[in-house]
């Protein structure tokens, strides 16, 4: 019998588990700024919600380049030059002096910070594989935790110096993870390393998009990604224009819902050896079902409190933390050689739509949560149908290293 693999260090999973923060952190430090670029620009919430959809646009760009540059050059090398990239927009977007200038480098702050999702995942890839690879995930998810329940706070206290202590803020954990990067994570690609090519990487995008075992994860992750994403890039405009909190209550009630994050995570990493990835991900995939249409009911019937998204959404994030470490690790583990290549495409469909969800969602603002909840719940009921009709329904053992 092959011994299990050694579990990873805390300080690898720490270092690991903030890198992969990195496309929350771009998101949940800058929602409660919206509205203050909104007056300093003299624009309307809708358009400063752009500098959130173009920032999501440039996530689901970067995720595309990140995977196949860390499988030809290394793991290291990519992820410095992400975050190298994630420093200097930073920098640019702190004295930017129009709306439009702010919107474009928030595009090039998401291609930037998209390298730490994709590299993180594919270097949990390159150390394991299944129920091993969805416990480190799981893991990382706990720390991943800390990055929406501080952001927005942070965020929020930020203000006080004006919205571009916000792009200062960034910069200096730019910074800092330069550093930790630079001196802490050692290089974990495989030594073969094909050369990009254009129709090599298409070669290997279709190969996986033609594969159940990647697809069927994959459909589970995408459609309960899309649901955070919508409620994220919208949330700031529902609590603070539709409810009435002001940023520091939003940033409360921010925190309040992705206290999720670490429940679920802890709770993942504990029980995937003893339940297994398709039972935490049938869990998952149930709870998310639940939680968008309590939403959405909730919205509909006209209940306008704040704890009638906060509740929901709790629920729907624990749902998030079981799906995504055991989708993700159902999804990478029978494709080692590709490892870049598979987390690209992990990230950069969620993305993508979830762009769709935010600029569609901020032309449908009606003042209230509807928009927003009916896009939860919709993505909720479709993870449900996703895990029940195409993951369950993988052979046997299909998931392997």
């Amino acid at each position: 019998m092959t011994a299990a693999p050694a579990p990873a260090s805390a300080g690898l999973t720490l270092l690991l588990g903030l890198v992969i923060g990195l496309a929350a952190l771009g998101m949940d430090l800058f929602l409660p700024a919206v509205p203050a670029i909104a007056r300093a620009f003299d624009a309307s919430p809708g358009a400063a919600q752009f500098c959130v959809t173009t920032y999501l646009l440039g996530l689901a760009g970067g995720q595309l380049l990140w995977g196949p540059v860390s499988d030809r050059y290394g793991r290291k090398p990519a992820l410095l030059a992400g975050l190298a990239l994630f420093l200097a927009a930073s920098l640019a977007a702190a004295t930017a002096q129009s709306l439009a200038a702010v919107a474009a480098l928030r595009c090039a702050q998401g291609i930037a910070m998209s390298s730490g999702s994709v590299i993180a995942r594919s270097v949990v890839r390159d150390l394991y594989a299944r129920e091993h690879a969805a416990q480190l995930l799981g893991r990382m998810t706990v720390v991943f935790g800390l990055v929406p329940i501080f952001a927005p706070l942070a965020g929020a206290q930020a203000l006080a110096w004006g919205w571009q202590a916000v792009f200062w803020l960034y910069a200096a954990i730019a910074a800092a993870l330069l550093a930790a990067v630079a001196l802490a994570l050692s290089e974990t690609a495989p030594p073969e390393r094909a050369p990009i090519a254009p129709g090599r990487v298409a070669a290997s995008f279709a190969r996986l998009l033609g594969d159940r075992r990647f697809v069927a994860p994959l459909a589970t992750l995408l459609c309960a990604l899309v649901g955070i994403v919508a409620f994220v890039s919208n949330s700031s405009l529902v609590m603070v224009q539709a409810l009435g909190l002001s940023p520091a209550g939003f940033s409360f009630a921010f925190a309040a819902i992705m206290v999720g994050h670490l429940a679920g995570g802890f709770a993942c990493s504990r029980l995937v050896h003893r339940l297994g990835m398709a039972g935490l991900l049938r869990a998952g995939a149930a709870l998310a079902l639940a939680a968008g249409g309590t939403l959405a009911a909730l919205a509909f019937a006209g209940v306008t409190h704040w704890s009638a998204i906060v509740a929901p959404m709790l629920a729907y994030v624990i749902a998030l933390a079981f799906i995504v470490p055991n989708a993700t690790a159902a999804a990478l583990t029978p494709f080692p050689a590709m490892a870049g290549a598979a987390s690209s495409l992990l990230g950069v469909l969620p993305f993508a739509l979830g762009a769709l969800a935010s600029a569609a969602l901020g032309a449908a603002f009606d003042g209230s949560a509807r928009p927003m909840a009916a896009a939860v719940a919709l993505a909720g009921a479709g993870a449900f149908a996703a895990e029940r009709l195409l993951y369950a329904r993988l052979p046997r053992g299909a998931v392997h290293g």
